[in-house]
């Protein structure tokens, strides 16, 4: 089957959908009325091919050959394609080139399981980004409940045949350990007698005899040799670097793509690829001209996507964290701050995120600190191994992006600088730090830098060193920083998102956000802008409740004071109960059971007082205890009562401002699912929950049939629905040559105008605005003409001087001015 090539619409704006067996293509089929109606020209899916039964999000792939039959097959998805052209729209796919799954019933995963049977000799072997050397040729798999000798003793290892329905297992013989099942080297079963007759007896030898090895999970360190995504043992990382490895693993959407089925790409995680930018230029090669591609790639403060790579640009994460910036309120920072540190947290989030990332390096990634040392050791022999081991700590911890971008094979001169700055200034923040380790990390630097130039160096270990040390550096980033720094250090939480900042919230101005546009419609016409995605901490509307009090100090806090008491009767750490009363705020009246999930999570994310590997049942326990009763009773849940109703103009603004501003910003807006009206949402999987589309269907249609809304709901869809469908036919404002020039009207006023004809008005800080006496005589430079509010039709007739704030900002707190006749002739 196959469809329209080419979507009937341009490229204006994305619909994020997330696809598992409860959300199936079918279920995606009947959403598409809302989407359209909506505004969007392209729906956004989550990977679709065949993941992990029971997946929730489709990243654990096991199989590039099959769409996933759990979310309707390669026939749901040609129907749900041939729908979507049907009306104009495009589709695009989420695609996941860095990893597989690795899971207990590992036939399922077929050019891995041939790879166990047959070793490092097996066709498939390269695929597999496997440390052969380690362990003489065997691929660990560190899965034992306990040491080897104690699971032979209690006879929990059994010899069996596979079973007709366990797919390339199936009429082998295969070791059983539990759930996991192993496939035996070919004529090693014999070591063992004849399975099927008689009993079979699990002796060393033949354990000896495997292309695998087992080991203690608590041995991971020492038997983990394959490169995994980030510290999870069950996702394998994939070799795409082989021309091979990455026909095989992109043929069917590739297939796809050329029948017109699949429109364009979301990349997942390049930056664990070997060489990420080689990627793109080869998927680029493969597919048809004008076809977008986005990559998922987190930027850390100034930092910029690399110029040469062939993509439209990142998924918005950069552009999420320049909006939310833009919106604190620099009048209460230092009251927020001092709130921070009388609950005894780390003052500086440096010191933290300093910390974070070294216990991550030590506890989480000991494997891949393992494979840089003995790489590290054979390129650099002289050298005592313990400390180039703690040299390579240092340079990890020291790097402050995820990664630099150096192809060992290019030559140096030819070699973008800016690829290289990363590493350098990392190394010599490390040189700083550990002066006692100069000799070390100078010769660790020379070999990074230059692998290929390294003197007398094994060149293999040393391009190996250089490029694993690149693929480790994301791990350390964000584990150390997103899934732990964020979780202790908790001064203004809703600025703690992926990619941003927080400690930009104690100096916020609004030039941030303007620098980053500017770059973004200069460099990235067509790069995502969102607000909201399956892997941001909290919902863009949870963050706009807890910014708008921010804004009121008093009422700050007061709800850290009570909450201090709070925690001190029910034993818990201040800090945490920093988190947890900020998270009530922003997340309302929440379920016991999404709260005590959420919390749960929060808590062994920080490995403070309790972890994922040994949770403290009685500290979680006193945690929750504490949440429960902010929820339900005392001067904490009035509080926050209190200070929610007396702020719920500023929430009004800043939850429309947030909107308003994304939809119109130089790029491609993306909607994550539901997000079209006030989405009061958590970290994963509570982001991920079943999103009820005919309530949202009713509300749209009631809105074009009655107008102007009326709860903040179907305020934020009014807006979502008129600005998205604007862009449709005005290419002038918001196509990819549209210009970006900053409004200039003062402190309170935050605006842009877009291709000289679309003027994005907004109040910021309107707490303290109201304090002062309001906009008074603010006028706001727009050119002399008419210019007609998309949103509620109101005409403004500027002047030499511009426009009245006042009046712009009478009927809501944001505005989009068009001019009359642009807005009349595509209206």
């Amino acid at each position: 089957m196959t469809t329209d090539p080419a979507p009937r619409r341009p490229l204006t704006a994305t619909y994020r959908l997330q696809l598992h067996a409860g959300f199936t293509f079918a279920d995606a089929l009947r959403v598409l009325p809302y989407v359209e109606a909506l505004g969007a020209s392209h729906v956004y899916l989550s990977p679709v091919l065949t993941a992990v039964p029971g997946s929730e999000h489709g990243y654990d792939v096991l199989d590039h050959r099959q769409i996933n039959p759990e979310l309707g097959g390669q026939d749901g998805l040609e129907t749900l394609a041939a729908a979507v052209h049907e009306r104009g729209m495009g589709l695009i796919v989420d695609v996941v080139p860095n990893h597989m799954a690795l899971v207990s019933e590992l036939w399922r995963n077929l050019p891995l399981w041939q790879v166990l049977r047959e070793g490092p000799e097996a066709p498939t072997a390269h695929w597999f980004d496997v440390d052969w050397d380690h362990l003489g040729g065997r691929f660990g798999l560190p899965v034992l409940g306990q040491p080897l000798e104690a699971v032979l003793e209690a006879g929990e290892l059994t010899l069996d045949v596979g079973g007709h329905d366990e797919g390339g297992a199936a009429g082998q013989p295969v070791l059983r350990y539990f759930e996991h099942v192993l496939p035996l080297a070919p004529g090693t079963d014999r070591l063992a007698g004849r399975l099927g007759h008689g009993p079979a007896t699990v002796t060393r030898e033949l354990l000896e005899s495997q292309h695998w090895r087992l080991g203690h999970w608590l041995d991971a360190p020492d038997v983990l040799n394959y490169r995994r995504f980030f510290e999870v043992d069950g996702l394998i990382g994939v070799r795409v670097e082989d021309e091979d490895v990455f026909q095989a693993t992109h043929a069917l959407l590739l297939e796809l793509h050329h029948a017109g089925i699949i429109d364009g790409f979301r990349i997942d995680h390049p930056d664990g690829l070997a060489d990420p930018g080689g990627y793109l230029e080869r998927l680029r090669a493969a597919l048809r001209p004008g076809t977008p591609v986005w990559v998922e790639k987190i930027l850390e403060g100034s930092e910029r996507l690399p110029d040469g790579w062939a993509c439209e640009g990142t998924t918005g994460y950069d552009a999420n964290a320049a909006v939310t910036a833009a919106l604190v309120d620099p009048t209460t920072a230092e009251a927020i701050t001092q709130t921070w540190v009388e609950t005894g947290g780390t003052p500086d989030l440096d010191d933290e995120v300093d910390r974070a990332k070294r216990q991550v390096v030590a506890d989480l990634l000991g494997p891949e600190l393992g494979r840089l040392q003995r790489r590290a050791t054979a390129v650099l022999p002289h050298l005592d191994p313990d400390r180039l081991r703690e040299a390579i700590v240092e340079a990890l911890v020291a790097v402050h992006v995820y990664r630099a971008y150096i192809r060992p094979e290019e030559p140096v001169d030819e070699r973008d600088h800016a690829a290289l700055l990363p590493l350098l200034e990392g190394l010599a923040r490390a040189r700083a730090a550990r002066p006692d380790l100069g000799v070390e990390l100078e010769a660790l630097g020379e070999v990074l830098a230059d692998p290929a130039g390294a003197p007398g160096a094994d060149a293999g270990s040393a391009r190996d060193l250089c490029v694993r040390f690149q693929q480790t550096t994301g791990p350390v980033m964000a584990k150390g920083i997103e899934d732990t720094a964020f979780y202790r250090w908790h001064r203004l939480v809703a600025l703690n998102e992926v990619g941003a900042d927080p400690s930009l919230g104690e100096h916020p101005e609004v030039a941030t956000l303007h620098t980053w546009a500017r770059h973004q419609a200069e460099h990235w016409p067509l790069g995502m802008t969102t607000l909201s995605t399956h892997d941001t901490k909290r919902s863009e509307d949870v963050r706009a409740r807890i910014l708008a009090v921010a804004g009121d100090a008093g009422a700050w806090e007061h709800l850290s004071r009570a909450s201090l008491e709070a925690a001190d009767r029910h034993g818990v750490d201040r800090p945490t109960a920093h988190l947890v009363w900020q998270t009530l705020l922003g997340a309302g009246r929440v379920e016991t059971g999404r709260l005590h999930e959420y919390l749960t999570k929060a808590l062994r994310e920080a490995k403070l007082h309790t972890t994922w590997v040994e949770p403290d049942a009685d500290y979680e326990g006193r945690v929750l205890a504490l949440a429960d009763e902010m929820v339900a009773e005392g001067e904490v849940s009035e509080a926050i009562g209190a200070a929610v109703r007396d702020n719920r103009l500023t929430v009004r603004t800043l939850t429309l401002t947030q909107k308003l501003v994304q939809l119109t910003l130089p790029g491609v807006p993306d909607t994550y699912q539901g997000a079209g009206v006030v989405d009061l949402s958590l970290v994963d999987p509570d982001n991920r929950r079943p999103v009820d589309y005919e309530e949202r269907v009713d509300r749209l249609r009631r809105l074009d049939s009655q107008g102007w809304p009326g709860d903040l709901s179907d305020e934020v869809l009014w807006v979502t629905s008129r600005v998205l469908r604007l862009r449709t036919w005005l290419p002038k404002a918001y196509g990819p040559g549209a210009s970006y020039d900053p409004v200039q009207a003062g402190d309170h006023v935050l605006g842009f105008v877009r291709g000289g004809c679309a003027a994005t008005l907004a109040i910021r800080a309107p707490r303290a605005l109201g304090e002062a006496g309001g906009l008074g005589e603010t006028r706001i430079p727009l050119p002399p003409d008419r210019w007609q509010d998309a949103l509620t039709g109101v005409v403004h007739e500027a002047g030499a001087t511009g426009v009245l704030a006042r009046d712009v900002f009478a009927d809501a707190p944001v505005a989009l001015l068009v001019r009359a006749d642009d807005l009349q002739a595509g209206g």
